[in-house]
Parts: C-alpha cells; structure tokens; sequence
C-alpha cells in the first residue's frame, strides 16, 4: 500500500500553498499515516466505524477547521480546509465523510443560522470531538429534490413544534449526539435541532453495504417528536437555501476528497508497477502501463488545480455554488476512473484487502451519488451556462 510523504505534485502545486496549509497537509497526512491507514482494511470489511479517531480529530483541529477560533475551532482557510479533506479522504472516504457532515453540514448550520446560545452550546463540544452530529435532510423518496421533503414540522399555540417525518441515508446518525432535522413548514423548510434519546426521536442503522463500509449510515425515525422553539430551531434557517447552504460547503469538502482517494490509488499502482517483474522487468516498462499512469497523473493534477482555484475563489467570497459543482462533479468521476485503471494494473492484486484501491473505488461509488449526483451536478453546470432548468 502507499504511505509516501508527499502528495502527488506533477505542477507545483506545494508551491502555490501557505505556510500554514503545508502545515495542515503535513500534519493531516502524518495523522492518516499512522492512525488510519493501518487500521481501516480491518473495520472496513467488518463494516465499523473507529469511533476511537473522533477526539484525536478534535485535538488536531479537524472539525469545523473553518469556524472562528471564539468556538475553539482553527479559523483556517477554505484551501487549508480542502487540503485536509484531501489528506483524511486519502485514508478512506468514511473518514472524510465524518469529518465533512460534522464540520460543513452540522458545525456550519448551527454557526450560520443558530442563536447565540446554540452556537455557544454545541460548536465548542463539537469542535473537540465531545459531541457527535448529523444532518437530516435526505428522505426516502427524496433526494435531489428536497423542497418536496414529507417530513412536516407544525407549529403548537405553546411555543413548540411538532416533527414528523423520516430521514435515510444519514451519515452519522446512529452515533450522533443532535441531529439538524429540516422539515417542511407553512413558513418554508426549518431546521431543527433534535437530541438523541428525545421521545419519539430512533435511528437504524443500515447494515449490507458494498460502499463506504466504516461509515455509519442510518435511517432517522421522527414519530411525534416536540421540541422547544427556542433551544431548537435554528433561527436564521428560513426555506430552501438554509440546507442548500450547508451541500454547497460540503461538496467544496468532497472535491478535495475525492482526489486524495485517487492520489492514493495511482501512488500504489505506480510502486507496484516498479516492483511488479513481468517478462523479465518491472511492469512500468511496458507502454500501455505508462500510458495509464500517465493518464492518471494528469486528471489527477488537473483536478488539483481546479479545487486549489475553487478554494481561493471561495476564500475571496467570489465562488458560485455551480463553480462547486463543477469540481465535485468532475472530480468524484476523475478518482473513480483513476481507481479502476489502478485496479488493472494490480490485476488480481487489485481486488485483495492488503491495497487499498477496491476499497477507495467502492466507497467512490457513494461519492459519485451523494450530496447532489453526478447528473444533477451536470444539469447544474448546464443552467448556469444556458440561463435553462432542465430538471423542471
């Protein structure tokens, strides 16, 4: 398996960094290198998460990196952000996913559209790893169209609410501490901060899954659910654009990750075609072996160069959510292309535990199809340049 020291870099791409994003890289990658990588074949196919990882990820300043350090968060940039996405990605796509779903779509909501006393509760526990949260806005019969969400919040004369609804699909939610629950409204789709053990609140877990294995994915279950308006609803959070908020940094995060799980395929199938002897010299001598090492080197850098201008865009508060679109479209589909070619160049190599590529490009699979699909993220890009919706 590959646990080089550097990242992938055919363009200069270190040298277009800050000091303090080389520092997230390095520290993020010598995390990885000795906390994920020689554990996660083991919990990925006994289909566990290693809860054991969430605190030292909050003593390192992986959750909710991007907040201001007033909640004990690091305050850094959003290609600090991304690179960190890239490194935690490289060891597995679950790890990412934690690390992305707590900080862009649980830390993020609450810090953007909570009360004070909300934000002053839950972002500093969840900063450190001493609470776990998850995002309900997924349903089972809606997806990529979440303004036709059932689940239905009803306001009481006695300043609660009353949820109903169910959510899949949650990563996180069998573990989570709170979860932010949106729901339809006669006022628009609220979010809604649910605590675990709250009655009428359950989550399943949802077991036999061939893709992102050591991820906790879960259904949440809202039966009657009350919860106080004023501890629970996020206030800022009115209509559709409080969730579509939160997928737009999550998919910044995942255009980043994607690549560090493709940076981590084509670096094992590069060792092993220079080890691999067949007919008498390494594999790497041969051309057609060449040629896919040097395809996938070039998406993989051309990928790198889209997400690094993404994230300074975004820095400069000038990015669109099409713009994010773009990348993670293009990019989730690069790392799954670079997965597969890297899986022929082990041949039957490919497929075993030891290497970490078929468990990269299963858990790909999820990526492809989470936070906005591949095809809705296409149809995105194609109303931003044609001016016409056609998923109306």
């Amino acid at each position: 398996m590959s646990m080089t020291t550097e990242i992938t870099d055919y363009m200069g791409l270190r040298g277009l960094l800050t000091d303090e994003e080389k520092l997230v890289r390095q520290t993020a990658r010598e995390f990885v290198n000795r906390e994920v990588i020689p554990i996660i074949d083991s919990y990925a196919q006994e289909e566990k998460f290693p809860a054991h990882l969430v605190k030292t990820m909050g003593s390192l300043g992986f959750l909710g990196p991007t907040l201001p350090e007033e909640y004990n968060c690091a305050g850094l940039s959003n290609v600090a952000y991304g690179i960190l996405m890239y490194e935690l990605e490289r060891g597995d796509s679950a790890i990412r996913s934690f690390a992305s779903v707590q900080g862009s779509l649980v830390m993020y909501p609450i810090y953007a559209y909570g009360s004070a006393d909300q934000k002053n509760h839950w972002l500093p526990k969840m900063a450190a790893g001493d609470a776990i949260g998850c995002f309900g806005l997924t349903e089972p019969d809606f997806g990529s169209n979440p303004s036709g969400m059932r689940t239905r919040a009803n306001r009481n004369s006695d300043g609660t609410w009353t949820i109903n609804g169910t959510k899949m699909w949650i990563t996180n939610g069998s573990i989570a501490d709170v979860a932010i629950v949106w729901a339809a409204t006669d006022e628009g789709i609220r979010g809604f901060l649910v605590e675990k053990n709250h009655p009428g609140f359950t989550t399943v877990r949802m077991k036999g899954k061939w893709s992102l294995r050591a991820s906790v994915t879960s259904e949440l279950i809202l039966e009657n659910v009350i919860v106080d308006e004023k501890t629970s609803m996020l206030p800022e959070a009115k209509g559709i654009k409080g969730p579509l908020g939160c997928l737009t940094q999550a998919r910044y995060g995942i255009a980043w990750g994607a690549l560090g799980a493709a940076d981590n395929c084509y670096q094992t199938a590069l060792a092993y075609a220079l080890q691999r002897i067949q007919f008498d010299k390494p594999i790497a001598a041969f051309q057609l072996q060449q040629k896919k090492l040097a395809e996938m080197v070039t998406e993989l850098t051309k990928g790198q160069l889209l997400v690094l201008q993404l994230g300074r865009l975004k820095d400069q508060g000038t990015f669109t959510p099409a713009q994010v679109s773009m990348a993670k479209m293009n990019n989730v589909n690069v790392a799954i292309e670079i997965a597969r070619t890297a899986r022929t160049m082990l041949g039957a190599n490919g497929i075993m535990g030891e290497y970490p590529i078929m468990r990269h490009m299963n858990n790909l699979e999820s990526v492809y199809t989470y936070e906005g699909t591949h095809d809705m993220h296409t149809l995105i890009i194609g109303q931003e340049v044609t001016g016409i919706a056609a998923y109306r």
